[in-house]
């Protein structure tokens, strides 16, 4: 499994209808996406939840690169060149399996750190787990970069109450959930 993530930050004064209507309008063209496992269309909005800025930041787990490779080389992401501009596309490795059921989330709570240098990562998955807050009523994914030796947490939640406040956190609003086949 490999997820993928690009963030699209927006000016201050961005109408977000704007990004609203488009995943309203097109969110479902992802839905039986060949080895896709799921794709949340998610943003920020400058104001809401501490949200500093506006955002649309899709994020993406895959089974395997074949689903990948299609959706960026076969045409499918120039849609996003082509009204956004040339986007980094952040790649994590799930580092324990995803949960089975993620329609009822309405809410990601995501967090970021680093793996910090060691003699030894036998531990590392462990301490990661232990580290990490745990939310009642709230399922994560757990992913890693070897190149840059970062962890993100993404907490799923259905009611945004059941989010405590993280300092060191984005809320991003799910505004659609595809699922692939």
């Amino acid at each position: 499994m490999i997820t993928t993530q690009y963030k699209i930050t927006l000016p201050s004064d961005y109408d977000m209808n704007i990004i609203k209507d488009r995943v309203r309008n097109n969110g479902h063209k992802t839905d039986g996406f060949d080895d896709l496992i799921f794709k949340l269309y998610l943003i920020t909005e400058k104001g809401e939840h501490h949200n500093l800025q506006n955002s649309y930041c899709p994020l993406y787990l895959w089974k395997n690169y074949n689903g990948l490779n299609k959706f960026l080389f076969e045409g499918y992401y120039d849609n996003i060149l082509s009204s956004f501009g040339w986007q980094q596309v952040q790649v994590g490795i799930p580092l324990m399996d995803p949960p089975g059921n993620i329609k009822p989330y309405k809410y990601v709570l995501h967090v970021h750190d680093r793996i910090q240098p060691q003699g030894s990562l036998r531990q590392t998955k462990e301490e990661i787990i232990k580290k990490i807050s745990q939310f009642q009523h709230a399922e994560y994914i757990l992913t890693y970069n070897p190149d840059k030796w970062e962890y993100d947490v993404f907490y799923l939640f259905s009611e945004i109450s059941n989010i405590i406040e993280e300092k060191h956190g984005v809320v991003y609003t799910i505004l659609h959930i595809s699922q692939g086949n």
